[in-house]
């Protein structure tokens, strides 16, 4: 099903499940709207550290999102095989940040999208620039953003940025969650880029 969550041990989580990007218990009366994007900008440490402070966001979980292999762990991703990329799962409410907000302000400066399965030093398809829609309007405004990046002659190169599918989530194991909270001498090249 898309835009299911399953949790490291493989079964369906017991944390609300996403379908289409919204919870699946749908809104309750006075309770917080909340909307699911989930996006990959290379290493998932430096880009979950930059996305959990912005205004707006509820949560973020690393994971991995849009490969072939079913339970994953960060050493099967890092061969090219699987075809996961390493990505964040950020939960927002949208009446205080829009999507379209959040791919624009956020996710095209805290990295680079021009390069192809590559930021920094990490090299690989698992670190893709990639949106995963959940919805089909997540889908529409992914394009039309990505179309105005390329076009605003802010990078050098075309933008690679695809746009895909929303995939089975894997969380990443526990040590990968909040890293660069837990090891703030950790390795990053996510910053926040004019």
């Amino acid at each position: 099903m898309t835009g299911d969550v399953t949790r490291r041990n493989g079964g369906q989580g017991d944390e609300p499940r996403w379908d289409g990007g919204y919870a699946a218990a749908g809104p309750r009366p006075g309770a917080q709207q909340v909307e699911v994007a989930v996006l990959a900008g290379g290493c998932f440490w430096g880009v979950e550290d930059i996305l959990r402070d912005v205004p707006g966001v509820i949560d973020t979980e690393v994971g991995y999102t849009g490969g072939r292999l079913e339970n994953p762990t960060y050493e099967d991703t890092h061969d090219g095989r699987s075809g996961h990329a390493e990505a964040v799962r950020v939960t927002f409410d949208p009446s205080v940040l829009g999507f379209e907000e959040l791919l624009e302000r956020w996710f095209f400066r805290l990295h680079d999208p021009t390069t192809v399965n590559r930021q920094g030093n990490d090299v690989g398809t698992q670190y893709r620039s990639a949106i995963f829609q959940q919805t089909e309007e997540q889908r529409a405004i992914a394009e039309r953003v990505v179309a105005r990046v390329d076009a605003s002659g802010r990078w050098k190169r075309p933008v690679t940025t695809s746009i895909e599918p929303a995939a089975t989530w894997y969380s990443a194991e526990e040590y990968h969650q909040d890293y660069l909270r837990k090891h703030s001498d950790g390795y990053t090249c996510h910053y926040l880029r004019d």
